[in-house]
């Protein structure tokens, strides 16, 4: 229940801050490609420093810790209608990302211990799901003070951002301190043995700056996208993780996570080569949310990671994993910014790649992924060691 409530807090600012994101960016504040590009650039550096979440497991316990970050989320997404100039936006944009960013890693890390491993793909889908209704209510928020109150941007900033800070605060007076089942390590951790859980990491965090960052503006800046049908394509992809998000979990539970991330990075390649062509804005719309249905599938890569790595290690690769995944996120944004301007078909051709890329390495998932059988390549060795072993 703690998990789904702020899940769903966390989910319902973020969508006011992201549904808003282009049309506020475009509209009051100018931007083009390449300003949005460093926007996005500076948002992730505080996911590339998620790292640093361990160091604060000094001072907080993690559950304490998720808490004030939901606070910061609220509070930079409160503040962001009251700069609308370029720095002013870089600012709030820092603050509230710092909240998100170290949220996710406390969230992720205590998800990973609280579920067992066997339900873990199904009860993530469900809460995936909650913060989709959370997302959905946002959405429902946005029409009513956008269309009906004709309130400005300012003031739906200020709503989105004052229901996290009083989340923070019911979740703090109403649940309990939840006793830690394994003493997590409070020192960075790297493994070697982990390598390709923290490959498909990296990959994961390229090709989400591409849907994230300018499969959105593509449907603002090319196709003129106005607030309310980003809106409804934001409500469709929060519909199909109501109904979807739990099934694609049973699916990884039954079937694997291979065969899961296999099929989300094929549909993917299919998806970002067809970025690159569309010129209808009702097929750029459906491939959109199509984007985002094949993303509810990177469920997989926590519950590998869940299942091959040693119990003490959930918080400190929480937090590594995510600065991984922003590594590539802090300079491909300006880098693709810079692309766009120039061919933004390009731009998503290169998602195609990376798509590939991460193709190749889904095949390096075992069947049967374990501590001591974190690869094929693993299970190889460990095979022809069994062969060669004497009798």
């Amino acid at each position: 229940m703690f998990l789904m409530i702020i899940v769903a807090a966390n989910g319902f600012t973020f969508s006011i801050w992201n549904v808003l994101l282009n049309n506020f960016a475009i509209e009051r504040i100018h931007f083009t490609g390449a300003e949005i590009g460093w926007l996005q650039s500076i948002r992730e550096v505080p996911g590339l420093l998620a790292f640093t979440a361990v160091g604060f497991l000094y001072l907080f316990r993690e559950q304490t810790f998720a808490i004030v970050s939901l606070l910061l989320l609220g509070a930079g997404t409160a503040a962001t209608g009251f700069f609308p100039s370029e720095y002013g936006f870089f600012t709030t944009t820092i603050l509230m990302s710092f909240g998100f960013h170290y949220y996710e890693t406390m969230n992720q890390s205590l998800s990973l211990q609280w579920l067992p491993k066997k339900t873990a793909p199904k009860t993530m889908g469900k809460i995936l799901a909650t913060g989709s209704i959370a997302t959905i209510s946002a959405f429902a928020m946005i029409y009513l003070t956008w269309w009906v109150l004709k309130l400005d941007f300012k003031y739906i900033y200020i709503i989105g951002g004052s229901l996290s800070i009083g989340v923070a605060v019911f979740l703090w007076l109403a649940f309990p301190h939840f006793q830690e089942k394994t003493i997590q390590r409070k020192t960075l951790v790297l493994r070697s043995r982990y390598w390709l859980f923290y490959a498909l990491t990296f990959m994961a965090g390229a090709r989400r700056q591409i849907f994230v960052v300018f499969a959105g503006f593509l449907m603002v800046e090319k196709f003129g996208f106005t607030v309310t049908q980003i809106t409804t394509m934001f409500l469709a992809n929060a519909l199909f993780n109501i109904f979807f998000a739990p099934k694609i979990g049973g699916f990884i539970a039954k079937w694997g996570e291979r065969r899961a991330l296999t099929l989300e990075y094929i549909g993917l390649i299919g998806v970002f080569i067809s970025y690159a062509y569309v010129e209808n804005s009702t097929i750029a719309g459906a491939l959109y949310i199509l984007d985002h249905a094949f993303f509810a599938m990177a469920i997989a890569i926590k519950t590998y990671f869940q299942k091959i790595g040693d119990p003490a290690d959930m918080a400190p690769t929480a937090g590594v994993a995510f600065s991984i995944n922003h590594i590539a996120a802090v300079f491909l944004p300006v880098v693709f910014g810079i692309i766009w301007l120039q061919s933004n078909a390009a731009v998503f051709l290169i998602g195609a790649s990376l798509a590939f890329i991460s193709l190749c390495l889904s095949f390096l998932i075992p069947n049967d992924p374990h501590a001591g059988n974190e690869t094929i390549l693993k299970s190889k060795q460990n095979s022809l060691h069994t062969h060669a072993a004497p009798a």
